[in-house]
Formats: C-alpha cells, sequence, structure tokens
C-alpha cells in the first residue's frame, strides 16, 4: 500500500483540514500521513476523518502528531451545493467580543466555505456584513471562488449606500430588501 505524506506543520486553523480534504480528493486509495503541530490541528483532521468514515491512526511525534488515514473508502464530493441554503451575513466581523478576533474568525469561516464540497446556493450580505464584499476586505478571494463556483453573492443596495460603499463593491450584485425577503422566505436560511 503506497503512503502519501502530507506536512500541515505551522499551517493555521482550518488550513490543515482543508488541505487533507484536497489531498484526500486527489488519492483513490493508499496510506495518507497527516502531519500536524497542534492538538487543534490534530483534532480537526480526525473529525474529517470521522465524518468520511475514514480508518485511522494516531502517532505522537517530537513536532506534534502524524495521523494516517487509509483512504480505499473517501469519496470526493465537489461542487455539491446544500439545495435552497441561503447564508445571511450581517456583520462584517464574526461573534462578539474581541474585534480583531472576529475579523479572524470571519475569514477562517470564508476560507473554509469556499473550500467545503458543500456550498449555500447563496450568500447575503446585510448591514455591516456589505464591507466583505468591498475593497480591502480579507475575504474577498473567497468570495471570488465562491462565485466562480456557481454560489450566488448579493449585497444590500440601501447597506451599500449607507456605508459609502457603492463605488468599492468588488463581488457579487447588488439587491434590495423586497428581493432578500423572498429569498430568505423561500430558502433554507442560515444567519451569522
Amino acid at each position: 500500500m503506497e503512503e502519501q505524506i502530507l506536512d500541515c506543520r505551522g499551517l493555521a486553523c482550518p488550513q490543515p483540514v482543508v488541505e487533507t480534504k484536497k489531498r484526500l480528493q486527489e488519492v483513490t486509495s493508499g496510506l495518507l500521513t497527516v502531519l500536524v503541530d497542534s492538538e487543534t490541528a490534530k483534532n480537526n483532521v480526525l473529525k474529517l476523518a470521522g465524518s468520511l468514515r475514514l480508518e485511522v491512526a494516531v502517532r505522537p511525534q517530537k513536532s506534534g502528531f502524524a495521523i494516517s488515514l487509509r483512504t480505499d473508502s473517501a469519496k470526493a464530493q465537489t461542487n455539491v451545493h446544500g439545495r435552497g441554503r441561503t447564508l445571511l451575513v450581517t456583520a462584517d466581523v464574526l461573534g462578539r467580543g474581541s474585534e480583531e478576533l472576529g475579523v479572524l474568525l470571519m475569514k477562517s469561516f470564508f476560507y473554509a466555505l469556499a473550500e467545503n464540497d458543500v456550498l449555500p446556493e447563496s450568500v447575503t450580505l446585510l448591514n455591516s456584513g456589505v464591507r466583505l464584499a468591498c475593497e480591502g476586505s480579507p475575504v474577498l478571494d473567497s468570495l471570488a471562488k465562491l462565485e466562480a463556483r456557481g454560489v450566488v453573492l448579493q449585497s444590500c443596495g440601501l447597506c451599500l449606500e449607507y456605508f459609502q460603499l457603492q463605488d468599492k463593491r468588488q463581488a457579487g450584485t447588488v439587491t434590495n430588501m423586497y428581493a432578500i425577503v423572498d429569498q430568505l422566505l423561500a430558502a433554507e436560511t442560515v444567519i451569522l
């Protein structure tokens, strides 16, 4: 059985999981050993392996952990859309408390979302959430990737006007509250 090594040491969350998922899609069978340097990264890769029902072995090492995944049963999915799922993003930070942490969490969330196999049908940005689609946003690359994969990205026009960002929008289209309400009532909605 051929073994491949994926070195994810030094990568910030959620990159070890994203890189592992990408490699699993390339490997049809064999053993993939993922090297990580933190307990959090180890646990996240183990959760991924569990969700894919892979056989797992973990070996502690001086520099972290070696996680061996048997890939015979890995099934890759690509560009699967969550039927009718709309993400409603109402702020440019994720959570309450530290604004600095909220910015990092939002960036991490959109990165993980753009790399995921299952995608929402659309992402709607309201209130300060419209800043995410504008010049200087830390999530523009992830939004571009989502759009390229078929996710509809839209920003509230009134919100863009309120924050004087009409000319700064770099991703998605402009919509109105009537269309947003129609979409939310017709969809399974997740609010951030």
